[in-house]
């Protein structure tokens, strides 16, 4: 899959879609994220899943739930585009969203459970598509996307957070 031009997205979202490798095929980078993550967090202790690296910052756990979320919304954006639904389609609050997730009291293994489910699915969703349903737009939050800058953004977000994880909180030696 060709990486998106900037007129596939709004430009805030270059900074997702920029952290996705270059080099190998999108969908085995989607793919290999659920191990990868894991493995970050395997050796994590109980405790640390409920720390917050600053006051007002979300936990862990809620770092992984709004990943979980955000992939949710934005593969129904992929969804609704790839269809050729022309509907245009809300925002979200992900603050909001992740104050409503209860993703706090679920343990990291149930929502990394979770994220590898829906991840797998998309994957396949997303190994699918051809040329033409890949440069399908449409209109989310008020701006115009493609099938792939969605895609792209799908795997960038997850990379993001990821390195946040990394250097906030897994990285981090008096996060108790």
């Amino acid at each position: 899959m060709k990486r998106p031009r900037s007129d596939e997205h709004a430009d805030y979202y270059s900074m997702y879609i920029d952290r996705v490798p270059h080099d190998r095929p999108l969908v085995d980078v989607l793919r290999e994220a659920p191990a990868t993550l894991e493995a970050l967090l395997s050796s994590l202790p109980t405790e640390r899943e409920h720390f917050a690296y600053e006051t007002g910052k979300w936990t862990l756990r809620e770092v992984l739930g709004h990943v979980i979320d955000a992939e949710r919304l934005f593969s129904y954006r992929v969804l609704h585009l790839a269809r050729g639904d022309t509907a245009e389609l809300p925002g979200m609050d992900q603050d909001e969203w992740a104050a409503a997730s209860n993703s706090g009291e679920r343990s990291v293994a149930d929502l990394l459970d979770e994220f590898r489910g829906l991840r797998a699915a998309n994957a396949a969703l997303f190994a699918s598509f051809d040329e033409e349903t890949l440069s399908r737009r449409g209109t989310a939050s008020g701006f115009e996307f493609t099938v792939r800058a969605l895609i792209h953004i799908i795997a960038g977000h997850e990379l993001h957070h990821r390195d946040v994880l990394r250097e906030r909180y897994v990285g981090t030696p008096d996060a108790t």
